[in-house]
């Protein structure tokens, strides 16, 4: 697995987007405690969620379609900056106590823009600059970095505006510790596009067709396998009973439910951060078959649905912590699989909008699931967490069903691209 980080391209990809995904996490705690701070209504802040979720939902499938046609690299790159100008921007309304909540969903929805291209270009950057039986290794690093992040992010996020709020009279100290937090997002996107920019340039292959005729060249290639086209459907309609719990309603729960507060709702989202990155730890290094695969696709919507349960019930901050961690795990375990087949049974230049497909079906219920979770959380956030966990029963027992789903077979032209494919590149980037 570390063998991969010899590969002076992969390195650099890998240290830069490390960086990043802890910037993620003070962004993702962050801006909740920000709308929290500013209306104190849930449902205020499920919809600033689904603000940024509606437009990356939509445009997933361009991205995907752009990153095969041109250099994804500089997708990275361009996304890189332009969050970076629009998160300095916010910390300058922040710190000034300027902020209104326009700006706010002005915030939610060009990040969830950016995002619409930026994400499917991350996933078919690998394939372009590691050789096929580097995917695994790869895959691992560099979800691993973004759990560990995952893991130390949101704990430090939380634990920064907690402790600037300490002492302070009304908002202002929480305000200052929000603008310290979206500072350090705007750090790290710096040091992401840095690193891209160090990166040798990446080719992208051309097209004679309008890009939504490679939209729909991506889209024929999934729905006629059939073992994607079933995993495309249960994780979209897991992600829709997950994401809106897990965004809106943790910060809704550690806010009234939690004496810590915002520090709660980072140590319980490090908490699954650690799951994952033992989950993602063993996916690396093992190469279980496609049976043991299968197996656990089936057990982790219960277990999830179990892990949920528990917060619906849980008095205590550790508790929940603990849950979340046996959750990670499986959900990291899974994760690594899934990413490592599709990259490895994909076509060459339908890589990108393959993979822009499986973050379609992973985001594009997320603003839905969101608005939804804010309108329950207006009721109960007990029943928002038990709703989720008996709703996960209905993936689970469609993963029982297709199994053989995990039988991926690698069709022809599938894997990263060799220098041989020269002939199918047009743009540099």
């Amino acid at each position: 697995m570390l063998q991969t980080l010899k590969n002076r391209d992969y390195r650099y990809l890998w240290l830069g987007q490390a960086v990043s995904h802890l910037g993620d996490q003070f962004h993702l705690v962050a801006l909740p405690w920000l709308v929290l701070a500013l209306t104190g209504d849930p449902l205020q802040l499920g919809l600033v969620l689904a603000m940024a979720g509606l437009p990356r939902a939509v445009l997933m499938l361009v991205g995907g379609a752009v990153a095969d046609r041109i250099s994804p690299r500089l997708l990275m790159l361009g996304a890189d900056l332009v969050r970076l100008a629009i998160t300095v921007l916010i910390v300058v309304a922040v710190a000034a106590d300027q902020v209104q909540l326009w700006m706010v969903y002005a915030l939610a929805i060009a990040f969830g823009t950016i995002s619409g291209f930026f994400l499917p270009a991350a996933e078919a950057t690998l394939p372009r600059v590691l050789r096929e039986e580097e995917l695994a290794g790869g895959n691992s690093l560099m979800m691993i970095a973004d759990q560990a992040a995952q893991f130390f992010g949101p704990a430090l996020a939380g634990t920064v505006i907690a402790l600037m709020a300490r002492g302070q009279v009304g908002q202002s100290g929480t305000m200052t510790g929000i603008a310290v937090a979206f500072g350090v997002d705007a750090f790290t996107f710096a040091v992401g596009a840095v690193t891209l920019w160090r990166m040798r340039p990446l080719k992208g292959f051309g097209s004679e067709h309008h890009p939504l005729h490679d939209v729909a060249e991506g889209l024929r290639f999934v729905w006629r396998h059939d073992s994607i086209r079933i995993m495309v459907i249960i994780i979209a309609l897991a992600n829709f009973l997950l994401t809106g719990p897990l965004l809106v309603g943790l910060p809704v729960l550690a806010s009234t439910r939690f004496s810590e507060g915002a520090a709660a709702f980072g140590m319980i989202l490090s908490g699954y951060a650690l799951g994952n990155l033992i989950g993602m730890g063993i996916a690396g290094s093992t190469r279980p078959s496609t049976r043991v695969i299968g197996w656990v696709g089936v057990a982790i919507f219960p277990l999830l649905g179990i892990v949920y349960s528990t917060l619906a019930l849980a008095g205590s901050t550790w508790v929940s912590v603990l849950v979340m961690v046996i959750g990670g795990v499986a959900n990291g375990y899974l994760a690594i699989t899934v990413i490592t087949m599709l990259q490895r049974m994909s076509p060459r230049h339908l890589v990108g909008r393959v993979m822009a497909l499986l973050m379609l079906s992973m985001y594009g219920l997320a603003p839905v699931s969101q608005v939804v979770a804010g309108a329950i959380l207006q009721l109960s956030v007990t029943w928002l967490f038990l709703g989720a966990a008996i709703g996960l029963l209905v993936p689970g027992v469609l993963a029982l069903r297709h199994r053989t789903m995990w039988d991926f077979t690698p069709v022809t032209g599938s894997g990263p691209i060799q220098e041989g494919d020269a002939e199918r590149v047009a743009v540099a980037g």
